[in-house]
């Protein structure tokens, strides 16, 4: 008993000279990249006039919003086409009744007080920077009075178009 007492002393010194065992580590790096695009979406909402009257001495004006999102400082511009109506230009617009010849006039403009027209170059545009988040633009309409129409319903497309 006293030989295996002095072999567990002699175990537990020696054990007590060696340390724990270093552990071996490497190391590497990788890059992380992204490519941010620039980039816009846009929604417009219907632009209703409502009921115009021929006999009436004034316009019948209304207004609507295009809403552009774009990424942060995307310059960009808004376009909005002469329409479908037949003979139709930005400055002097045409609903047309069904599949008839009949239009009804109107402007689309870039202003309460309708002086400057919303076309699809130059000062026609509308300009803006993205943010980010969406921006609302309004679109001032107006059916000019004393137009000798037919009674009926008209309606003209407008497709807008954002340039970035």
């Amino acid at each position: 008993m006293r030989n295996f007492v002095l072999k567990l002393g002699l175990a537990a010194v020696a054990t007590s000279f060696t340390g724990p065992a270093a552990a071996a580590t490497t190391t590497t790096t990788f890059q992380v990249d992204a490519t941010v695009i620039s980039t816009c979406s846009v929604s417009a909402a219907d632009l209703a006039f409502g009921t115009y009257d021929p006999l009436a001495a004034q316009p019948v004006d209304t207004q609507t919003t295009v809403t552009v999102q774009c990424t942060l400082t995307t310059g960009y511009t808004v376009a909005l086409s002469p329409g479908a109506g037949a003979g139709a230009t930005v400055a002097a617009r045409k609903m047309t009744r069904g599949l008839t010849t009949d239009t009804l006039g109107y402007s689309l403009y870039q202003d309460t007080t309708r002086a400057q027209v919303w076309g699809e170059t130059g000062a026609d545009l509308v300009s803006g920077t993205g943010t980010g988040v969406a921006q609302d633009h309004d679109v001032y309409g107006r059916i000019p009075a004393g137009q000798n129409v037919n009674p009926g319903g008209y309606s003209d497309t407008i497709t807008v178009t954002v340039t970035f």
